[in-house]
């Protein structure tokens, strides 16, 4: 060095760093030149071995110098770093946008379940003929899934193995049954109404599920009779099916109708001529009705002198699984993209 006081050459390596600084595009090269000039063998740290050839009146001066310009340096450095990170997130953005004026990917429709469709169905059915819908807990007590329906107290729907306790009094209901009689309860005679909703029983096959959708209807008033049971049951059947099928009522048992019936369909796999089905008896059995028992009317304090009524219970998985000829009852909960696909 020639002049160590003016330091004309040190002064042009600063100049020089700070122009090759400017000029780096990575912080891998910015780094590099951190090192040639900052480093331990940087060419501006090497200079303060210089101190100890120097007059001592100089050497505070000439320190100073250089300490001033290693913070120049590092100050151009880090600016220098800030613009080159703000220009990889710009970058990084530009790659990740969304340009909005392009085409969906993947824009699969969905469809509405099968299930929900007959529910659906059912309710703009029953609500034509003036049925209003209720709804009621999924969690019974004793009184309203089984007392109030005359079912006693030794009758087989209430054991374990058929049903689902949460306490000794609490169950998980087995029917849509209880909502009716609170319905009765809680509203002015005469009534119409249906009940669809989730009910529980202990069992599972490609014909059962623990958990399944269920449907009750219920009628009362001073003039109702089994033949408007019959007329609703039967409208409702070729309406829900679309097709002129018979319908036919076979005397049964239920503790809480009297008389009771169960209700087959002609078979619409084989138009009621006879196959596996069927059992090749041509008729499908679809769901269970009848009057509404005295004892009923009793614990819902409507005098069964005056009133009468009639209720009908059905499967609505059972429903789709025959309107839509699905054989597996578990298939409708699998939720398996195939399947579904097919009711879009």
């Amino acid at each position: 060095m020639k002049d160590n006081n003016s330091d004309p050459d040190l002064a042009g390596e600063v100049d020089e760093a700070l122009a090759a600084i400017a000029k780096v595009v990575s912080n891998r090269e910015l780094e590099a030149l951190r090192v040639s000039y900052l480093g331990r063998r940087g060419s501006v740290t090497e200079r303060l071995k210089q101190i100890g050839g120097l007059p001592p009146a100089q050497r505070k001066a000439f320190g100073q110098k250089v300490n001033e310009a290693k913070a120049s340096i590092l100050a151009a450095i880090k600016a220098r770093a800030g613009q080159l990170g703000e220009r990889v997130r710009d970058e990084e953005l530009s790659e990740d946008a969304i340009d909005v004026s392009l085409p969906g990917r993947n824009a699969n429709q969905g469809s509405i379940h099968p299930v929900t469709r007959s529910v659906r169905r059912i309710k703009n059915i029953f609500g034509r003929l003036g049925f209003d819908v209720a709804d009621g807990p999924e969690i019974e007590d004793d009184f309203h899934n089984f007392g109030a329906l005359n079912i006693p107290e030794d009758h087989p729907a209430r054991a374990m193995h058929d049903t689902f306790y949460v306490t000794s009094d609490l169950v998980l209901r087995t029917h849509t049954s209880p909502v009716q009689v609170r319905y009765m309860k809680n509203h002015e005679l005469p009534i119409r109404v249906i009940a669809p909703g989730r009910v529980y029983r202990c069992d599972s096959d490609v014909t059962h599920t623990p958990m399944f959708n269920q449907v009750e209807g219920l009628a009362v008033g001073t003039d109702v009779a089994f033949s408007d049971l019959k007329g609703i049951l039967i409208y409702f059947v070729r309406e829900f099916f679309e097709q002129d099928l018979p319908v036919r009522f076979r005397p049964s048992y239920f503790p809480f109708t009297e008389p009771s019936a169960e209700v087959d369909m002609g078979c619409v796999f084989c138009d009621s001529k006879g196959c596996r089905v069927c059992q090749h008896t041509g008729w499908l059995e679809i769901l269970g009705c009848g009057m509404v028992h005295p004892e009923v009317f009793r614990h819902v304090e409507i005098d069964s002198e005056k009133y009468t009524g009639y209720a009908f219970g059905m499967g609505i998985e059972r429903l789709t699984m025959l309107r839509y000829a699905v054989d597996d009852l578990r298939l409708f909960f699998d939720n398996e993209l195939a399947f579904l696909n097919q009711f879009r």
